[in-house]
């Protein structure tokens, strides 16, 4: 059990993502992970937004909290720096780490209840954002 913390990032009615390929499937998760020991959940986010996406990110409001193998913590987010997919975090830097692919990519919000997001409650979370917003 293991406390993560993950950045949500939208901008021009997408949402960045990390596309994972592993095990013969594909599926998507918000970047982020565990959150290291005298370390806040923002700046657990914070840290991991720049070793998966290789930007530096403003963290705001926690807008979620998912009760799964501890506790994750996902925060809206905005890059204020950096350039995206320039991480190097060990799952693009460790060869032998046999998990699979990471690949950032930019996901319309609409597409989030049709493809395999992780968790779904996030998903789910990001599209009500989206539509509150957008009236």
């Amino acid at each position: 059990m293991r406390d993560r913390g993950s950045v949500v990032i939208l901008e021009n009615k997408k949402v960045l993502l990390i596309q994972r390929i592993r095990d013969n499937s594909i599926y998507y998760v918000f970047p982020g992970g565990g959150i290291e020991n005298g370390e806040t959940p923002k700046d657990g986010a914070k840290r991991e937004a720049f070793e998966e996406l290789g930007v530096i990110v403003n963290v705001n409001e926690c807008i979620l909290e998912v009760e799964y193998d501890g506790t994750q913590y996902f925060f809206l987010s905005e890059i204020i720096s950096g350039t995206l997919g320039t991480g190097q975090g060990e799952e693009y830097t460790n060869i032998n780490r046999d998990r699979g692919m990471y690949l950032p990519v930019w996901m319309d919000i609409e597409r989030l209840s049709s493809i395999d997001v992780r968790p779904q409650e996030c998903a789910l979370k990001v599209q009500s954002l989206h539509i509150n917003t957008s009236k």
